[in-house]
């Protein structure tokens, strides 16, 4: 059994607040994440320590990425969207602790692109149909192929981190985030859950419960006020 929670931008207290209720109701349930763990919200630097803390296994969201080769390597094509996308509260959170800047940049570099699970694969934006003719008809079949595929791909827009098209088929259930939704959205059609309920606009944060490659229970908290109000 394993929970997988969505997009958590910063959002730190309402991420406590869910892990708790998570493990109060799944106490053996091993906790994801979808990636997008940073900007927007308030707290990146405390939901990264959380999340490290926690052993909770997270993917590459794309805002995590950006935070990571803005600082890194300012060239890079992903790390130029940072400016424009939120990065200012996350700048804030490591105003009185730059020593974790290059901490937490390692952890982000380690961070896979997706998830292989036997009950499901997690990534961030999820598996567009743009690779169909690539992947077809057994999109995991062929592992080096398939992770040479994704990974060349990575900053293009149907890619693992910034794909809003339809999602494949991949012959188990498909978590992702990135796409906003107002509740968990499970369609049936191509088994993809998505479970970015946009916590940092002040709606909620979700999490899907899986056992045995289907969604058995979804938990979510609403936002926590601080995490997104205007700070002084």
């Amino acid at each position: 059994m394993i929970a997988v929670i969505g997009d958590i931008h910063g959002c730190f207290y309402t991420l406590k607040d869910l892990v708790d209720k998570i493990r109060s109701t799944y106490p053996q349930a091993a906790i994801y994440c979808v990636g997008d763990l940073v900007d927007r919200g308030n707290f990146s630097l405390e939901t990264i320590d959380f999340i490290r803390n926690q052993g909770i296994i997270a993917t590459s969201g794309n805002h995590d990425l950006m935070f990571y080769y803005s600082l890194t390597d300012p060239d890079n094509e992903i790390g130029k969207c940072w400016v424009f996308n939120g990065c200012e509260t996350t700048m804030a959170s490591y105003s009185n602790q730059q020593d974790k800047v290059a901490e937490h940049l390692n952890y982000v570099a380690n961070l896979p692109l997706y998830i292989n699970l036997e009950d499901c694969f997690i990534s961030h934006a999820g598996v567009s149909t743009f690779f169909n003719d690539d992947l077809s008809p057994y999109p995991l079949s062929d592992e080096i192929k398939f992770h040479d595929l994704i990974k060349t791909n990575i900053n293009r827009e149907h890619g693992i981190i910034w794909n809003r098209e339809h999602l494949m088929d991949l012959g188990k259930l498909q978590i992702v985030g990135h796409t906003r939704q107002n509740n968990v959205n499970h369609l049936k059609s191509n088994n993809v859950a998505y479970v970015d309920t946009s916590v940092y606009t002040g709606n909620k944060l979700s999490s899907v419960i899986v056992e045995e490659g289907k969604i058995i229970n979804t938990l979510s908290v609403n936002t926590f006020p601080r995490d997104i109000e205007k700070l002084s």
